[in-house]
């Protein structure tokens, strides 16, 4: 049985390439004829670039976004028996990041609009041995900042906001990354800005933060020689240093394109039986890295999408309470009802800033010609509560797609 010819790919990382190539291809030049490979001038210039795109005035570059993560809450003082309370619909880095700083990681139920962290369920999961809150941006949706800044002042918490699938994203006028402590970043190759390799930042407004960051980043001294303290060695080389700066000058156009096809989608598939289309708040602007619909025959669509040349995603087909990494805790569907609804129903379709108006219709009219069941309608955001209580008394098994592969951004075979 032959396999079905792709005719819209999940994202397209060569064709973006050949649209930039004679900058992409002078920059790896450049860094090559300099010898400058590490801890060279062109991480530097990206840092400064990176921190002034974003608004915050410290970048701290380093090898990823997991790294980033770790640095952020090492640099924070996590110790042995702190809580961190993360979402439970993310991948593994937000969590597993946690019990690697010397944490315990504590799960919170999800906005059923926006998959965001949900402030309402927030308050319950404090306790006196809290230190700190990560927020994730889900998919390029800011979560609800105010309400969760409110909420970790209160209890004096620190604020780390996961930003690695929100480059450019804005909570009511502001870059997500400058309303936290900190804030941590991927370049992974199929984020809004990835590298050719994989690459991480974290920025903050935090000079003496900032500084302890780097330091732990870099074996623990800023300066080569001088080790104050043990640190690791979490690097982001010049190479995709020089990339990302050619990327990052387009990173506005891609992202408006992927607000314009986001807009076609919301559109055409509105009113689509057991369809529910993804929300914005009124007061954020979404930079869509992933276009995640929920559909109550989510494995037939996929099944009929792939059928149609058309590659598909699952972010993620297990909430993080439920994964075996986390079975110690013995969590259960009604503990975290939103999340555990939502991974049986979710599904990411096409969306990159290089996607033809063919492909995009293309798309359209294949799930337009699926025969869907009558399902969920799509919710506003300000019904995400009622949502909650209603799914609250449903216990839906965990169900995978064969073959299928969760990632943090898009599963992403670099081309030859």
């Amino acid at each position: 049985m032959t396999k079905p010819e792709v005719s819209v790919p999940f994202a397209d990382l060569h064709k973006q390439y050949l649209s930039i190539k004679s900058e992409i291809d002078a920059a790896i030049v450049e860094v090559i004829a300099s010898s400058a490979f590490i801890r060279g001038p062109y991480v530097e210039k990206f840092e400064g670039a990176f921190a002034q795109a974003i608004g915050a005035s410290r970048c701290v570059s380093c090898a990823n976004g997991t790294d980033a993560l770790y640095i952020a809450m090492v640099a924070l003082g996590v110790k042995p028996g702190d809580e961190v309370i993360v979402p439970a619909m993310s991948w593994i880095s937000t969590s597993e990041t946690v019990t690697q700083a010397g944490g315990r990681v504590v799960f919170c139920d999800i906005d059923a609009a926006t998959y965001t962290l949900d402030p309402a369920c927030l308050a319950d999961k404090i306790t006196d041995r809290t230190v700190g809150i990560i927020p994730v941006h889900l998919y390029g949706h800011p979560a609800e900042m105010d309400r969760i800044m409110e909420i970790a002042d209160a209890n004096n918490l620190w604020v780390i906001e996961d930003c690695a699938q929100a480059h450019l994203a804005e909570y009511k006028g502001r870059k997500v990354g400058t309303i936290g402590n900190a804030a941590t970043f991927s370049f992974y190759p199929g984020k809004n800005l990835g590298a050719m390799g994989d690459a991480g930042a974290i920025v903050t407004n935090d000079g003496d933060l900032a500084r302890r960051m780097a330091m732990f980043a870099r074996h623990g001294g800023v300066r080569k020689g001088e080790h104050q303290i043990e640190g690791i060695n979490s690097r982001m080389d010049d190479l995709q240093a020089a990339v990302l700066s050619v990327k990052l000058k387009h990173l506005p156009a891609w992202t408006a394109r992927r607000q314009e096809i986001a807009a076609i989608y919301n559109g055409r598939l509105t009113g689509i039986e057991g369809m529910v289309l993804p929300e914005t708040r009124p007061d954020c602007s979404h930079v869509w890295h992933l276009y995640v619909i929920r559909h109550e025959r989510r494995d037939a669509l996929a099944r009929h999408l792939k059928a149609a040349g058309i590659q598909t995603n699952i972010n993620y087909p297990v909430a993080l309470p439920f994964l075996q990494a986390y079975g110690r805790f013995g969590h259960k569907p009604e503990d975290f009802p939103v999340a555990h609804r939502s991974q049986s129903r979710i599904l990411s379709l096409p969306l990159f800033p290089e996607m033809s108006d063919e492909q995009i219709d293309r798309v359209v009219t294949a799930v337009e010609d699926f025969k869907g069941q009558p399902g969920l309608r799509r919710p506003s955001w300000q019904e995400s509560s009622m949502d909650t209580r209603m799914w609250g008394v449903l216990g839906l098994g965990i169900r995978f797609l064969p073959g299928r592969v969760a990632s943090y951004g898009a599963a992403i075979t670099m081309p030859t």
